[in-house]
C-alpha cells in the first residue's frame, strides 16, 4: 500500500502531485480504517461455547420433552362434571348403585376413579371407606406427577453444567496467555466466548425447566384440590341420615 501510494507521488504531474497524493494518502487511511463486517449465526455462536454445550442441549431437549407429555397427560385426566356429584347423590339416594357405579366408569378423571372405589366398600365402617378412596387419590397423585422431578433436576443440574463451561473457559483463557506471553483480545477471546456462552445457556435452561416445573405443578395441584372436594362431596353424602 505505501509503495503504491509513492509511485503515484513520484508519477503525478507536478502541478497536481500534492492534491492527488493527499487523496491517495486520505483513501489509503479510510480503506485500512474501515472495519470488517463479520456475522455468526445462532448455531456457530452456541458452538463456541465449547464441548459442554452438548450435555447442556441435551437437558433443554428433555426438559421440553417431559413438560409436553406432562401437559398433554395431565390434560387427558379431563376436568370432573360439574353435575357429576349431583349424579351420584341422585343415584345413591334412589338406591340406584348399579347406575352410580356406571356412570364412575364411564367418566374419565381421578375423582370418578376415587368414587367408583368409595362405593365398591359400601356396607363397611366409613373410616374404611375413606381409606380405599386415600389409596386410589395417593396412586392418582402418583401418575399426575410421574417426571416432574425430572424438570427439576434439569432445572439444577443445567446451571451447574454452565458453571463448568465457565471454569473450562477460564482454564482455556490462561493456557493460551501461558502460551502467547501476552494479554490480547485475540488471545483470550475463544476463552471468553466459552465463559460466557456456556453460563448464559445454562442458567436460561435452568429457569426455563423451573418454570415448566411450576406450570406442571399448578396443572397437578387443580386435579388434587378436585380429588380432596370429591372425597368430601362422598363422605358427606354417605353421612346422610337416610343413608
Amino acid at each position: 500500500m505505501l509503495n503504491s501510494i509513492l509511485l503515484q507521488i513520484i508519477t503525478s504531474p507536478s502541478g497536481d502531485s500534492a492534491s492527488n497524493a493527499a487523496n491517495t494518502v486520505a483513501n489509503a487511511m479510510l480503506e485500512v480504517a474501515q472495519p470488517v463486517e463479520t456475522s455468526l449465526s445462532l448455531y456457530e455462536l452456541l458452538m463456541k461455547g465449547g464441548y459442554v454445550m452438548i450435555p447442556i442441549g441435551i437437558l433443554l431437549l428433555l426438559a421440553i420433552y417431559i413438560f409436553i407429555e406432562r401437559v398433554l397427560s395431565i390434560s387427558r385426566t379431563g376436568k370432573a362434571d360439574a353435575n357429576f356429584m349431583n349424579n351420584i347423590k341422585d343415584m345413591l339416594s334412589s338406591g340406584n348403585i348399579d347406575a352410580a357405579k356406571t356412570l364412575c366408569k364411564h367418566t374419565s378423571g381421578p375423582q370418578a376413579a376415587m368414587v367408583e372405589k368409595g362405593m365398591r366398600h359400601l356396607g363397611k365402617p366409613v373410616k374404611e371407606i375413606e381409606e380405599s378412596m386415600q389409596g386410589v387419590a395417593q396412586q392418582e397423585l402418583y401418575r399426575l406427577e410421574k417426571n416432574m422431578s425430572i424438570l427439576s433436576i434439569v432445572g439444577r443440574v443445567a446451571p451447574m453444567m454452565g458453571f463448568i463451561g465457565t471454569i473450562i473457559g477460564v482454564i482455556n483463557i490462561f493456557y493460551k496467555i501461558s502460551l502467547s506471553k501476552t494479554v490480547e483480545i485475540d488471545v483470550i477471546s475463544e476463552g471468553l466466548y466459552q465463559k460466557m456462552i456456556s453460563s448464559a445457556c445454562g442458567l436460561s435452561i435452568g429457569i426455563f425447566a423451573f418454570i415448566c416445573y411450576y406450570i406442571v405443578q399448578i396443572m397437578v395441584d387443580k386435579r388434587v384440590h378436585g380429588m380432596e372436594k370429591t372425597s368430601v362431596e362422598f363422605m358427606d353424602i354417605l353421612s346422610e341420615p337416610n343413608k
